[in-house]
């Protein structure tokens, strides 16, 4: 279930990268040719070595980065119009993809051996 769950991270955050540079440089941009937006891409780049390499402290983080990525594309669906707002949709899906993953991952590891248990 624990290899599972990381797939499921894995997969989703390298979608939501992919699908955040698509939507801002090609897709549907704010501007013709392409938007600053783009750059929303970056902060996903920092979890990726520790998502691959199946780090449950990164796994932890990364479900809290998922959830401004959940928030936008909320927002975007309620006020954008037409290919924008499918995108913003497909991004609450794959965000919610990546929270589920991480969290999964994260509960399903084994606990840090430095944490030793309440008596």
């Amino acid at each position: 279930m624990k290899a599972w769950f990381n797939r499921l991270a894995a997969t989703s955050l390298i979608g939501l990268i992919f699908l955040c540079l698509a939507w801002e440089l090609r897709l549907a941009p704010l501007h013709a040719g392409g938007s600053m937006l783009a750059l929303k891409a970056l902060p996903l780049l920092l979890p990726l070595f520790g998502i691959l390499h199946g780090k449950r402290y990164t796994h932890q983080w990364t479900s809290m980065l998922a959830l401004a990525y959940i928030s936008e594309g909320l927002v975007r669906a309620a006020s954008d119009q037409g290919a924008s707002r499918s995108l913003a949709l497909a991004e609450t899906v794959v965000a919610t993809l990546l929270f589920v993953g991480c969290l999964g991952y994260a509960r399903a590891a084994e606990p840090s051996r430095a944490v030793k248990p309440a008596d």
